[in-house]
């Protein structure tokens, strides 16, 4: 998955045709579990784009965004905020999956 590398970077990528920004930390235990099925994710979605976000490199933007909890999901289209899978608790593959086929409703 790309990471973000500067917020010039979001607004370019939020503003394009299904982005799925991942909000994740290396600390974070939780986003080491669904590490390994990110990969199989992105196969299986390939209308979407998704991006990594450093937590702590871009604290600013997850205060800006309301994020609080890690690992987070927040998808944009074409400007717009158009899901947020976004809590404190662990993400399972299924709930993952529920969220970005919610997306097409």
């Amino acid at each position: 998955m790309e990471k973000l590398q500067s917020l010039e970077q979001f607004e370019q990528l939020k503003n394009e045709e299904r982005t799925i920004f991942m909000f994740t930390a290396d600390w974070c235990p939780d986003c080491t579990v669904i590490e390994p099925i990110l990969p199989r994710i992105e196969v299986d979605y390939p209308e979407y784009t998704f991006i990594s976000v450093d937590r702590d490199e871009f604290i600013d933007l997850c205060s800006e965004m309301d994020i609080f909890g890690i690992p987070s999901f927040v998808a944009f289209h074409s400007g717009e905020e158009v899901g947020r899978f976004v809590s404190k608790a662990r993400k399972s593959q299924e709930e993952i999956e529920e969220f970005i086929n919610g997306l097409a409703d």
